[in-house]
């Protein structure tokens, strides 16, 4: 089946979609967590079942809600810069699923926008974009530390950001991901969504996650589509 005619740009998650990473997201996870019970926000308050890529909102939320709004700030630095540490330690070996850049190639040759949606750091993702000679193929990347904490992901400012500099609209947008959270910020700002397989997510996890939510197998099965 071809590409709904009203998508102009196609946005990927980078990691466990477009790119195949080695994160140690065991450390990232004791990362986030050990700076949050430093800065005070207590041990219950901290949600460690969506995994370590996500579990830094709880402790935010908690900040919030006890008048620490001027900590967000102090946190976000600290964590992100101790979170873009680990996500380089694997960096070197990042490489793209296979299929991924013919996917790239195409969609450009038929006018699609495209772009890299990550909540990875935007040093970590320049450097495994780079080199792997990506980098420059893309018409933007909205990383984790381009915007405050509660504009990334599953936000759907997220996808506004994307959205903006691709220069088209969110509902315009066909987005890629391999996390529920994906999804949500795509179903919840508009864009069009596909889960992969390739990822951390099975088909029942998928069907777990959220009604009738379309899947494919990698980046790869797009040639089929557009």
């Amino acid at each position: 089946m071809a590409l709904d005619p009203k998508y102009k740009a196609v946005g990927f998650d980078m990691d466990g979609t477009f790119m195949k990473t080695k994160v140690d997201y065991v450390k990232l996870a004791n990362v986030m967590f050990d700076e949050m019970v430093t800065m005070g926000v207590p041990e219950s308050a901290i949600n460690r079942k969506d995994g370590s890529k996500f579990e830094l909102d709880s402790g935010i939320n908690w900040l919030i809600e006890h008048g620490r709004e001027a900590d967000v700030y102090t946190i976000q630095g600290r964590v992100s810069k101790k979170a873009t540490a680990v996500e380089m330690e694997n960096a070197n070996i990042a490489k793209p699923f296979n299929g991924a850049p013919e996917v790239l190639s195409l969609l450009k040759k038929k006018g699609y926008k495209v772009g890299i949606l990550t909540r990875g750091g935007r040093a970590y993702a320049e450097r495994i974009l780079r080199i792997n000679g990506l980098y420059d193929e893309f018409d933007a990347i909205i990383a984790r530390d381009d915007f405050p904490e509660e504009e990334a992901k599953p936000s759907p400012k997220a996808m506004y950001n994307l959205a903006c500099a691709l220069n088209v609209k969110p509902e315009e947008i066909l987005f890629i991901g391999d996390h529920k959270f994906d999804w949500l910020t795509a179903k919840d700002s508009g864009a069009g969504f596909y889960g992969v397989l390739c990822g951390g997510y099975t088909s029942e996890d998928w069907k777990r996650a959220g009604d009738n939510i379309d899947t494919i197998n990698d980046v790869k099965d797009l040639l089929n589509k557009i």
